[in-house]
């Protein structure tokens, strides 16, 4: 597969649970084939809006190989295998190439921190054990550490197997030094936002696209940002904007706001259930009453 297969707009799928946070085949089935006949490029599974880091490695597999079989190459398949350890990381992207994903994306370490030498050699170790493409994932308001452009230009440059990055950081300085950096060494590797916000100044400096929360149940907005930036449509990107910076308010309602995004799916149009994984738990009534307002306020 093409590494211009990951680019453009990419959910961060929610993983559908019941109310005791149990995996929810049948809810998940439902999503999936949603997104899937959606305007998204790809889909990402057990990223941080996937609740990885809240399931054991025997559920994430679970997860992983359901979604896997239920896109059954509709889409290219991303599967977050992130992991405090170089051979976890190494285990999980190997099941993950082996039950047929497209590639694996994986965040840094995020308890101990590491010097910018290590985080070296975690990724290039981990590039060179695996048979699938790698993603890196930066985030550090949860990681407490930043990839920094520097670092991740010199992965890019020494390692081909690690195909891009999604750049969660409030700061569109930081993706635009990771654009004119690691894709000025090497023009074919992905940088990709994570905030929804930002999706278009990426595009516009030069990047690939965004893994972004919302495309998850208002992809008619973000892909028709994505649509709208190759077809040179501004009129279109000014209608859109607004009402994406609407719902990106969405994540300051509740930490962590994976509710948020499964109850906008199911207010969109999906009958799914809305559980999530401890100790994650519903929100309170005055924060569904705004998240009410904001979906409202957007044209939902």
């Amino acid at each position: 597969m093409s590494f211009d297969a990951f680019k453009g707009v990419i959910p961060p799928v929610s993983t559908i649970m019941n109310d005791k946070g149990e995996f929810d085949a049948d809810g998940m089935g439902i999503f999936i084939d949603r997104l899937v006949e959606s305007d998204v490029n790809a889909l990402l599974f057990l990223g941080s809006a996937g609740e990885f880091s809240q399931m054991t490695n025997a559920t994430r597999k679970q997860v992983a190989e359901f979604c896997v079989k239920r896109v059954a190459g509709r889409k290219p398949v991303i599967i977050g295998t992130g992991a405090c350890g170089t051979a976890e990381v190494i285990e999980l992207s190997e099941h993950a190439a082996h039950i047929g994903a497209d590639a694996v994306i994986v965040v840094n370490p995020y308890y101990a921190s590491m010097s910018e030498e290590r985080l070296y050699r975690h990724y290039r170790t981990i590039a060179e054990s695996v048979s699938i493409p790698v993603l890196m994932y930066n985030f550090p308001a949860l990681t407490g550490q930043d990839l920094s452009p520097a670092l991740v230009t010199r992965i890019a440059k020494d390692c081909p197997n690690v195909i891009g990055i999604k750049d969660t950081v409030d700061c569109i300085s930081h993706i635009r030094d990771l654009i004119f950096q690691a894709k000025g060494a090497r023009p074919d590797f992905k940088v990709i936002c994570g905030y929804d916000e930002y999706l278009f100044t990426t595009l516009a400096l030069g990047g690939d696209g965004g893994i972004v929360g919302t495309s998850n149940f208002a992809p008619e907005i973000t892909c028709g940002i994505y649509k709208a930036f190759q077809e040179k449509d501004m009129a279109a990107i000014a209608e859109l904007l607004p009402r994406l910076s609407i719902l990106s308010q969405l994540y300051s309602l509740d930490t962590p706001f994976s509710w948020l995004l499964k109850e906008a799916v199911r207010a969109t149009g999906s009958d799914i259930p809305t559980g999530v994984a401890a100790p994650a738990s519903e929100p309170d009534e005055d924060v569904k009453k705004r998240f009410r307002e904001i979906l409202k306020q957007a044209g939902f």
